[in-house]
């Protein structure tokens, strides 16, 4: 069964990190490009930043962008969310999403877009940033 499982969420103070995981099973994560998308309750899902297949730009919407660090790593079929100095606002729940590569969604995070079209998308991960 092809899936993608999330990790690393929990509760952290304002100021704080965090780190998440995604990980592939069941295909190639090397052959898509890999995205983040947030929901905050009673929010739409927003599109946070995203990664293509090669791990060579990374892109984020403008409220993240300094704070939150993406990188990959094929051989592990994992990719990493590093998320500091963490704000109220950025709490939520985390999902990842794999497009093929050859959609080039990643541009479109920069504006906090949701691109369509993945293949596939996990389940999330709970951010609660609160003091």
């Amino acid at each position: 069964q092809s899936q993608l499982v999330e990790s690393g969420g929990g509760l952290v103070q304002p100021g704080g990190s965090l780190r998440l995981s995604c990980v592939a099973s069941g295909f190639r994560m090397g052959d898509y490009d890999i995205g983040w998308f947030r929901q905050a309750p009673g929010s739409e899902r927003q599109g946070v930043s995203c990664i293509d297949s090669r791990g060579d730009r990374a892109f984020y919407r403008e409220s993240v962008r300094g704070r939150f660090t993406l990188s990959r790593d094929n051989a592990k079929n994992t990719v990493y969310l590093q998320m500091d100095n963490l704000k109220p606002e950025d709490s939520g729940v985390y999902s990842c999403v794999a497009y093929d590569k050859d959609a080039n969604p990643c541009p479109g995070f920069r504006h906090g877009l949701r691109p369509p079209g993945y293949d596939y998308r996990g389940q999330g991960t709970q951010v609660t940033v609160s003091s």
